[in-house]
């Protein structure tokens, strides 16, 4: 393989469901051996101070540290370089006709119930291994 996929996690702060689909995009990445062929961005279009408490104290569960991971903004010529750009139901970004959009329609852990964080936190991984067949299926086609 020597193709390099670009994806792309955004949510308007940045504080929650983007930040987990990354940390687990960055394990997928490593677990499948492909950190030579797999570049991963996020930001929101707003971000907030901070990853929410409940996402951190949750992905710990998983053994993933997000406490030192700060929320960035992230720019519409970061995204239309991806390949592929996944949001997590709250945005209303414009992209290249290029980039394939994956809209996962998530709710928002900041303020849910311990359990509704951990659903959606199980879900966001789920998506994210999914995504990954997917990308390992096209890396390999074009190898």
């Amino acid at each position: 393989m020597t193709d390099t996929f670009k994806l792309g996690f955004v949510c308007v702060q940045n504080a929650g469901r983007s930040q987990m689909a990354t940390a687990f995009a960055e394990r997928e990445r490593t677990h499948r051996g492909l950190e030579d062929h797999v570049e991963i961005i996020t930001g929101g279009t707003h971000p907030a101070e901070s990853v929410h408490e409940v996402v951190v104290e949750i992905m710990n569960e998983r053994g993933i540290d997000l406490s030192d991971r700060t929320p960035r903004e992230v720019s519409a010529e970061e995204l239309d370089a991806c390949d592929v750009v996944a949001t997590m139901g709250c945005s209303t970004l414009e992209l290249d006709a290029d980039v394939e959009v994956h809209d996962w329609a998530l709710d928002d852990p900041d303020g849910a119930e311990i359990d509704e964080a951990r659903r959606i936190r199980d879900t966001i991984q789920g998506l994210v291994e999914e995504l990954f067949d997917e990308v390992e299926a096209s890396l390999e086609e074009s190898a």
